[in-house]
């Protein structure tokens, strides 16, 4: 069973640099070099030194407590976007996949209709009415991942409902919610792994798109989009201060694809 984790290399790298971004986010919860939020108009735009390892903003702050304090702000809104979206996903998919008929029809129809409106006006709709901040980001990307979640549970509910071991139960004698819980659902985890972890990624690249936008993350919490957004007016004199934040977030959104895809193969051998 090790063997075939280590010879995959999409699960080993994916896990390597997830397990690395976490390490730095734990980290930064005790210690950053600097006070992420401290600013040094004198040493502003400072290059990168043994004082300051990534240099220093327009506003003198230091780069790599920034970094490493937005790395917070990414797991908060990637955990809570996916445990939301999971949440309410794996409720009405297995209601609607086990019982299907009218049920399923409202439910499904009720996700065609979440579907019908672009994600990301949505997002930008739920945080305008709601207001802006990490908890209100982390929901309205939540509410946005529900149906991909709703659909992969009906999905395997559907197909293994009609197995005959899920027959068997029922013969004898064993509850719906027995038959739900303890027999169904563990069969499909794999799947909702793998889509949880591919939905954190969509959800850190979607909290970063809006904070850039000025609509997610507001000062002074750190954020990498909004550290984007805040270079942008620097992007001839000082690129640096686009790139770095940039390159992490191509880290963490590439680090959880491949971690994802990994477990997809994975999954998809044994089921072989």
């Amino acid at each position: 069973m090790k063997r075939k984790y280590i010879r995959n290399k999409n699960f080993c790298i994916g896990l390597g640099i997830v397990v690395f971004l976490f390490v730095m986010m734990f980290i930064s919860l005790f210690y950053t070099p600097y006070p992420p939020d401290a600013m040094d108009t004198a040493n502003a735009f400072a290059v990168p030194s043994a004082k300051h390892l990534l240099g220093t903003d327009n506003f003198g702050r230091d780069i790599l407590s920034r970094l490493m304090t937005g790395s917070q702000t990414a797991f908060f809104v990637g955990i809570g976007a996916v445990t939301i979206g999971l949440s309410a996903g794996l409720l009405l998919g297995s209601v609607s996949g086990y019982f299907g008929g009218w049920i399923d029809e409202i439910v499904m129809r009720l996700m065609d209709t979440k579907m019908a409106f672009p994600g990301v006006i949505l997002a930008l709709v739920l945080i305008t009415v709601f207001g802006s901040g990490a908890l209100n980001t982390a929901i309205a990307l939540g509410i946005m991942s529900i149906p991909k979640f709703c659909r992969v549970t009906r999905s395997g509910f559907m197909q293994i409902k009609q197995l005959e071991y899920i027959k068997a139960a029922r013969s004898r004698g064993a509850s719906r919610f027995r038959i739900m819980v303890l027999h169904i659902l563990p069969n499909i985890s794999s799947s909702l792994i793998v889509t949880a972890t591919l939905g954190f990624s969509g959800a850190v690249l979607s909290e970063a798109g809006l904070s850039y936008l000025g609509l997610g993350i507001q000062p002074p919490t750190a954020s990498w989009g909004k550290m984007l957004y805040e270079a942008q007016a620097y992007l001839i004199t000082n690129p640096f201060l686009a790139v770095v934040p940039g390159i992490m977030i191509t880290i963490m959104v590439l680090g959880f694809n491949l971690l994802g895809d990994g477990l997809r193969d994975l999954t998809e051998r044994q089921g072989n």
